[in-house]
């Protein structure tokens, strides 16, 4: 029975790892955006019920889907160890509310959009990039605060200077640097240096400057960051998977690794023998 039930689950294990058929749950998820967005116009009361027996089957699909990958795990507990299994549980289990009721429709279809993000849970390049993400957050955080406080200079310098030209941009230093903002992002920034030159013809400096350290300095840092973030997470991939330079090398260290191990006993064995024979 033992053997049997191993059987199954190399087997269940085969078919979710198959390309065809990860291929079919990338499709039927990117379905899925379309059936949820059908639902968004008016449509006759035939499409409605074909949208929702779709809205069924893509339900059954992804419940199948999810059992398939539990039960070929060799532990079922093993499965929940990854967070991204956990996510796609979640969501799965999520759809499984019905949406008869009218206390729970607005709920049902709004979990029903977030199994567009199973894509990200299939897709190994987009769960390189959103771990990045996550793990570039704390570092960017540094250079966020170190943003704040330049807008909050700049705010509180500009407040000072072109309050009596244009309170509505300038009238204190919150709205200040929702103008800075707006300036950082290019969004008709020259209007507002002009409007201050007239008074101040050297105020061009001050935009500059902050341009230059907000647009370019800070916004490459942030880049800079997430980069370094990324290109250790396609190495740590690589070297799970094995695949690429990063693999390659893995692959050779440890090897590297197991071969030292193997000498050093055989160099322990031959110092032994040596040591048996002077005797």
């Amino acid at each position: 029975m033992s053997f049997s039930v191993d059987q199954i689950k190399a087997s269940l294990f085969a078919l979710h790892t198959n390309k065809i058929f990860e291929l079919t749950v990338i499709a039927i998820i990117v379905f899925s955006a379309l059936v949820t967005g059908a639902k968004t116009y008016e449509i006759d009361s035939t499409v409605g019920n074909i949208v929702v027996w779709l809205d069924m089957f893509i339900t059954l699909f992804f419940l199948v889907e999810v059992m398939i990958r539990l039960i070929s795990e060799p532990r079922t507990l093993d499965f929940f160890k990854k967070g991204w299994n956990v996510f796609d549980f979640l969501i799965v289990t999520a759809s499984l509310i019905p949406v008869d009721g009218n206390e729970t429709v607005l709920l049902a279809r709004l979990l029903r959009i977030f199994r567009v993000l199973r894509l990200v849970s299939i897709i190994p390049e987009l769960r390189i990039l959103i771990n990045a993400l996550i793990k570039a957050l704390p570092r960017m955080g540094y250079v966020v605060l170190l943003m704040f406080i330049i807008f909050y200079i700049y705010a509180a310098i500009g407040s000072f200077m072109f309050d009596h030209i244009n309170s509505t941009l300038w009238g204190n230093i919150s709205i200040s640097m929702l103008t800075l903002f707006r300036v950082a992002t290019f969004e008709d920034w020259t209007d507002v240096m002009y409007e201050t030159m007239t008074e101040f013809p050297l105020s061009w400096i001050f935009y500059l400057s902050f341009i230059f350290l907000t647009a370019f300095v800070f916004l490459n840092m942030m880049i800079g960051i997430i980069l370094d973030v990324m290109q250790r997470e396609h190495e740590q991939y690589y070297r799970e998977t094995g695949e690429g330079e990063a693999g390659e090398v893995h692959w050779i260290k440890e090897n590297m690794i197991a071969m030292d191990s193997r000498l050093d006993r055989i160099e322990t064995l031959l110092i032994e023998n040596v040591n048996k024979s002077t005797k």
